[in-house]
């Protein structure tokens, strides 16, 4: 089965991929490094072309509201536009736990309004929303500074591997659309500040967190649950102590490294 990756060579995207021809599938990785650009739609058409399922985990480089949106509108058009024609039968996308719960910041406001364009299209799809990822743990207190300290919200907090939601989406991808959402995330709960605390610590990093009940997170409020999932989410397997083990291990010459946060 042809598989097109849109985002294939990023963090998620490489992992996927790779998990996809494992399993014998054609996967094929499009992104703007390899011709396949969604905001223009350059190179769109031929990628496309035999494919039976696009799974779409590509980002806006730019976080800017105006930009952000501008990205997964754009870009959601003309994927769903040109799967339309190629006849198209599974449209994944990844999108995030809670998303509908943060609409005060800009970048959830955009993927609300993705995945509304996806529920409106014609292409059968499938929603991953996964919680934040144990590699992004540094870049949530990148963007958490306040007065030189990082203020989080102690809320509750059910990160999981990027391997795990590779894995996940991989699932979703080879089976039948659910024409709704589907929810993945970590095994282990933890609370926000207390995570990203102990993630600084492994990284020798010196800034000192916060557990500040009115911190936003991305520029949203949040409550105790807005980033765990339902009762019914599908678990990852990795721990974050088994992930931290992983990430201290040397990496073998030649090897594949992909860091991120």
């Amino acid at each position: 089965m042809k598989i097109v990756v849109i985002g294939g060579t990023g963090l998620i995207g490489s992992k996927l991929v790779k998990k996809l021809w494992e399993h014998g599938h054609e996967a094929v990785a499009a992104s703007p490094n390899s011709g396949v650009n969604t905001v223009t739609g350059e190179g769109l058409a031929e990628a496309l072309k035999g494919a039976s399922v696009v799974v779409d985990v590509s980002n806006s480089p730019n976080w800017e509201e105006a930009a952000v949106l501008n990205f997964f509108m754009t870009s959601t058009r003309n994927l769903l536009a040109q799967e339309e024609l190629a006849n198209v039968k599974h449209h994944v996308a990844l999108s995030v736990v809670g998303t509908q719960k943060l609409s005060q910041s800009a970048y959830f406001r955009a993927k609300i309004a993705q995945e509304k364009l996806i529920e409106e299209s014609s292409v059968p799809y499938s929603i991953v929303h996964a919680t934040q990822f144990f590699e992004f743990l540094k870049g949530i207190a990148d963007i958490s500074m306040e007065g030189g300290k990082v203020h989080l919200p102690p809320v509750l907090f059910q990160p999981m591997a990027a391997e795990d939601v590779a894995a996940a989406v991989g699932r979703v991808a080879t089976g039948r659309p659910v024409n709704g959402i589907v929810e993945i995330a970590g095994p282990e709960q933890f609370r926000l500040d207390e995570l990203v605390r102990r993630r600084l610590a492994t990284l020798h990093d010196p800034r000192e967190v916060i557990a500040d009940p009115n911190a936003l997170y991305s520029g949203a409020n949040i409550t105790e649950k807005t980033l765990v999932p339902g009762e019914n989410a599908r678990l990852g397997e990795m721990r974050f102590e088994t992930w931290l083990a992983q990430e201290a291990a040397p990496v073998p010459a030649g090897g594949d490294l992909v860091k991120a946060g």
